[in-house]
């Protein structure tokens, strides 16, 4: 899957990226790295930071819910 967003259950800015995918009806897959430590290391040492949401689309990690670099990565990548 070319979205993914990394989240934990705890975190309100992890809901509002994936109500704002699905208000705009891209699938996505969610890994929760609150039980996932393999994902949590993955993210850091992608993105050298350690909080979520982090949103993946292709290659390119988006720190934190910002909806202009989100609806960016989309249209680069062909997702809408």
């Amino acid at each position: 899957m070319s979205v993914v967003v990394y989240s934990t259950k705890s975190c309100p800015w992890c809901v509002k990226t994936k109500e704002y995918l699905d208000s705009i009806k891209v699938a996505y897959e969610s890994v929760d790295v609150g039980s996932n430590k393999e994902a949590a290391l993955e993210i850091i040492e992608k993105t050298k930071q350690r909080g979520v949401p982090v949103t993946k689309i292709d290659e390119r990690y988006i720190v934190g819910f910002d909806q202009h670099k989100i609806e960016s990565a989309l249209k680069e990548a062909g997702i809408v």
